[in-house]
């Protein structure tokens, strides 16, 4: 069945309590689509945080206007920049337990994020893909955030998309690290990279995962295209995560799945202090549903680590 994985995953958070999310630039008719369909499948709580006037109007002509909506705290600002500066203050205060990005750049949202909500962890963002001809969800890490990264963040960015997989109750996770060959050039420096990181994997600097690279995209999905190529990986066909090279081959592979394959695209920054729900502003709501239940299941996930 399409889309199967994501109605499963979306059961799992079912049971749940709601948590509050702080949506950040709430004013447009897609952002505002998604957190009523979270909230009446209980998933989050939202608050949302724009121009009060334009989230009144929007809920009324959603048909949202009895019910839970009205319900929902919201919050004026004047700007995208105080909305994403008021959510951060929301999570610091402990009074909203994840960020949504709404209708606002992604700089504007990340920027007091990455001022006042950092960790010890690298922050980085993770597609998790529902897809038709794939057998499984898979991971896709990083389209949004780190542009150019180097082996260091790599290695970072992979154990954060682990740590992800493992919460999606992946047991073994298998982790591609994608390039444009299957074989180690030194002049390709993402084959250097993908070679270094399984040796990294193999020697416990990253942890909780099978990894095997460089592979190329099709090796790394494809079990024929493995086994025509003389690929010997248990990895190969059969990935759950693709760590890409940058951010713009990783964005532009996100984006082919989506709009040339299908595929439903939910997506979450790891690394911060609470899980940071960023999705793009052109994202349909079930995107933006599922993208809620991601972050639902990471805050329920820490709570059950803590001493």
């Amino acid at each position: 069945m399409p889309y199967a994985h994501f109605d499963a995953l979306l059961a799992a958070v079912a049971p749940l309590d709601d948590i509050p999310v702080a949506v950040v630039d709430a004013a447009e008719e897609h952002v505002l689509r998604g957190a009523c369909e979270a909230k009446l499948q209980s998933i989050v709580d939202p608050i949302l945080i724009g121009d009060e006037n334009k989230i009144r109007s929007l809920l009324l002509k959603l048909g949202h206007d009895s019910g839970v909506c009205p319900n929902f705290r919201i919050i004026h600002v004047d700007s995208a920049e105080a909305a994403a500066e008021k959510g951060v203050e929301l999570v610091l205060a402990g009074e909203a337990k994840a960020l949504m990005k709404g209708h606002l750049h992604s700089d504007a949202f990340l920027h007091p994020i990455l001022a006042k909500l950092r960790t010890d962890r690298r922050l980085s963002h993770v597609f998790v893909a529902d897809i038709k001809t794939y057998p499984k969800l898979l991971l896709i890490t990083d389209a949004a955030i780190n542009i150019a990264p180097d082996l260091t963040t790599k290695a970072a960015i992979l154990q954060n998309a682990i740590d992800l997989a493992r919460i999606l109750d992946v047991a073994q996770p298998k982790a591609a690290i994608l390039s444009a060959v299957e074989v180690v050039n030194p002049a390709i420096v993402s084959t250097v990279d993908a070679a270094c990181l399984s040796k990294m994997a193999e020697r416990g600097q990253i942890t909780g995962a099978l990894v095997d690279g460089p592979l190329a995209f099709d090796n790394a999905i494809s079990k024929e295209s493995a086994e025509i190529k003389g690929i010997q990986s248990a990895v190969a066909g059969d990935a759950d995560i693709l760590l890409v090279p940058d951010l713009v081959s990783g964005n532009i592979l996100a984006k082919d799945l989506e709009y040339l394959a299908g595929a439903t695209l939910a997506g979450i920054v790891m690394g911060a202090r609470v899980p940071v729900i960023l999705t793009s502003r052109a994202d349909p709501a079930r995107a933006r549903l599922v993208s809620a239940g991601l972050a639902a299941l990471v805050h329920y996930h820490r709570l059950k680590m803590l001493p």
